[in-house]
């Protein structure tokens, strides 16, 4: 994990920028819900990595609520309140682009975290492409490359196309693994992987594993799996949330096995880090930093420096 954050620090080239240094006095941070323990995570690595900067810097962290007018405003807010930096999770990418638009215009940095934002100075996010990849891999490597597996979709975002790209990928690479469906939407949510998950285990008699494409959907099919009396199928997912490690240590419930991990915390850090370099003068030699995803099983899960572990 630490190479993945060197080679993010990396992605910024110390290079002449016609922008004048500026301290990081104040930075406003705009995220999706405030009550969800990733931009919970996000928040508190965002503000522990400005007050590194400076310890006197103010930050004002807000959240929109999945309403994108009241994002605008949060932004105009920032604006008006002359923040040097604004750091959001951007509730659409390309309607915020006005606004991002006059937040850099007043001379402010933007760096959006987890999903890209048009016009921002930078983004922040997991390789989703590398997380699909190691969490198909570990279905692989258990069935010893032959089985009939799943991939459960979800919402068409950037994010999650990524993420069955690089599980495709893997599989692809393996001709005895037999993909049985991958286009069923299972919502990124609990109930629509349950959902999808009783019409998949109704549709094939034989399931070997399944890769769901968000912890919640991995969750909400294990719970079919229990309600339809099925056993001996391995799922994996990509997130790393709180409820699926807690999954990962029920010795009693053995078919979710992995998660490729976001680190909420730490990207966040990053990108308060790298904006500041930004506002200091230094030009990314690239606007998009990918950081790594870590593979967590029964096996290192005690190990795992989750969402809500503490940190330095």
């Amino acid at each position: 994990m630490k190479s993945a954050w060197f080679a993010a620090l990396s992605m910024l080239a110390v290079t002449a920028s016609t922008a004048s240094a500026k301290d990081l006095n104040a930075i406003g941070i705009s995220l999706a819900s405030l009550g969800n323990p990733f931009f919970v995570a996000l928040a508190k690595g965002a503000e522990s990595e400005a007050k590194k900067i400076n310890p006197n810097v103010k930050v004002t962290t807000l959240g929109f609520e999945q309403d994108l007018n009241k994002q605008i405003d949060q932004i105009d807010n920032f604006i008006a309140s002359g923040v040097d930096m604004i750091l959001l999770n951007p509730g659409d990418p390309k309607a915020l682009a006005p606004a991002i638009k006059k937040a850099r215009d007043a001379g402010i940095i933007v760096v959006a975290v987890d999903t890209a934002a048009d016009g921002a100075d930078l983004t922040v996010t997991t390789n989703n492409v590398q997380a699909g990849e190691i969490a198909c891999q570990f279905i692989v490597d258990k069935l010893s490359g032959k089985g009939d597996v799943i991939i459960q979709n979800g919402p068409q975002n950037s994010a999650i196309m990524d993420r069955v790209v690089g599980c495709k990928k893997v599989f692809a690479a393996n001709p005895d693994i037999k993909i049985l469906s991958d286009d069923q939407n299972g919502k990124s949510s609990r109930d629509g992987g349950l959902e999808v998950m009783q019409s998949q285990l109704t549709r094939f008699p034989k399931i070997d594993a399944v890769f769901a494409v968000a912890d919640p959907q991995a969750i909400g099919s294990n719970l079919a799996m229990k309600q339809l009396n099925r056993s001996g199928i391995i799922i994996t997912s990509v997130d790393g949330a709180p409820d699926l490690e807690a999954e990962l240590k029920n010795e009693a419930s053995q078919a979710i096995q992995a998660t490729s991990a976001q680190d909420p915390y730490k990207m966040a850090a990053t990108a308060v880090e790298l904006g500041n370099k930004v506002l200091n003068g230094e030009t990314p030699e690239n606007p998009v930093v990918l950081l790594d995803a870590e593979l967590v099983t029964r096996d290192n899960v005690a190990e795992h420096k989750g969402w809500e572990a503490a940190r330095d």
